[in-house]
């Protein structure tokens, strides 16, 4: 269905690799128009996220980057700065994650730009602010998940620190950082007034982690060691069956008691330890050694199904090949066969939410670098002879 609540915004997108594009990608969906700004070596997940058929394309790349115009500027060229500097005059929002030394250099910082045009939204995604010990510092995800305690998660439950084998940082606060300049749209067009918005990824996802896990240290004297014990527990984890691996949770009094005598552990359904939540709480590793212990008497389909007639929540654990496979997503036909000008058939994925009762349009595909450059050039003015002298200058690339 069309939804198009943010028709008629213009995003210039400074960003690259996955935080960035996360972020202007959500702002695509909703339909702002959003130019993606290149240089001529392209954005890094265009290799790094995959192998593709012409290496231009990685799998990453094509879901981050739908909906999106493309324009390929050299930032070290001076008539490319100047056409940058007309992109800027005619964006609403502007959304960078190079680092700040890199952008008050060539002049396209909050400071720089809002001064010129104090009603822009201004927004930099950076690892770890403008202020502070860490400021400037270079990152990526896997440094934000250890500097943010996700790794120390893993080593208080396993005895080692391991990365979630996602870029579990990189969605998270570019997620959050969509909803900060969707608000900052609001204010923007109720009172005219710009914002410039930081969003460093150390101090969201530090955030992110405490929400749980400061726990009862968020008390002044603290009532206990940081950390939720439910979820690090050692046997908080899927369950194996006879062939394979199974995902529940059991929270209320009532799921408990009708997990224990699907699993025959009558004898348990009086126990004084696992009566009630509070119980529970204080009797927790025994409490979790028992709910994960195997189940490897039947098949994961035969604990499905008893699992569903006991109403616990649960689910099997898909690896990566048998997800595309999953009955539900077929149903609701969540997978989308695509054509890429380059890259031949791909597959997409539609919008995850409804909007009265549909899903969203699928949006155009990830275009190839400068695919659009002629065109955007040309919105701004600028005439065929001079289109062709930016080309041969290499102050641009275009397909």
């Amino acid at each position: 269905m069309t939804f198009r609540p943010l028709a008629g915004l213009r995003v210039l997108d400074l960003t690259s690799v996955v935080v960035g594009p996360v972020c202007t990608g959500r702002l695509a969906q909703y339909g702002a128009e959003v130019i993606k700004l290149e240089s001529p070596e392209g954005d890094l997940m265009r290799g790094l996220g995959g192998i593709s058929p012409t290496g231009e394309h990685s799998g990453t790349y094509l879901h981050l980057n739908r909906g999106k115009r493309n324009i390929c500027c050299d930032l070290k060229n001076a008539a490319s700065l100047r056409l940058i500097d007309k992109l800027v005059e005619r964006s609403d929002v502007i959304v960078a994650n190079m680092r700040p030394q890199a952008l008050a250099r060539l002049g396209l910082d909050a400071d720089s730009i809002r001064s010129r045009w104090p009603g822009k939204i201004y927004c930099l995604i950076s690892g770890y602010g403008t202020d502070g010990p860490y400021a400037g510092d270079p990152t990526y995800d896997s440094v934000v998940q250890a500097v943010s305690g996700i790794t120390g998660l893993t080593l208080a439950r396993d005895g080692r620190p391991a990365y979630v084998p996602m870029l579990i940082c990189d969605h998270v606060v570019g997620e959050i950082t969509a909803g900060a300049i969707l608000a900052a749209v609001l204010q923007q067009r109720t009172s005219g007034e710009g914002a410039s918005i930081e969003v460093p990824m150390f101090e969201t996802m530090a955030a992110f982690v405490l929400q749980e896990h400061l726990a009862q240290q968020s008390f002044v004297p603290p009532v206990g060691p940081p950390g939720d014990r439910r979820l690090l527990s050692p046997h908080n984890k899927p369950v194996e069956t006879a062939d394979g691996w199974i995902s529940f949770t059991i929270n209320t009094d009532k799921q408990v008691k009708a997990f224990l005598r699907a699993v025959g552990r009558d004898d348990l359904l009086d126990d004084p330890r696992f009566a009630s939540v509070a119980t529970r709480a204080m009797n927790v590793d025994s409490w979790f050694a028992i709910r994960g212990a195997p189940l490897t008497s039947k098949s994961t389909t035969e604990w499905l199904d008893i699992f569903q007639r006991a109403d616990i929540a649960s689910k099997p654990c898909h690896t990566l090949e048998t997800i595309v496979d999953d009955p539900h997503l077929n149903a609701v036909s969540f997978f989308v066969p695509d054509d890429h000008p380059t890259e031949g058939a791909t597959i997409a994925m539609r919008s995850a939410f409804r909007v009265d009762g549909a899903p969203l349009d699928l949006q155009s595909f990830a275009q190839p670098k400068g695919w659009e450059t002629k065109a955007i050039l040309a919105d701004l003015g600028y005439g065929e002879r001079e289109i062709d002298e930016l080309i041969q200058g290499k102050a641009v690339v275009a397909v």
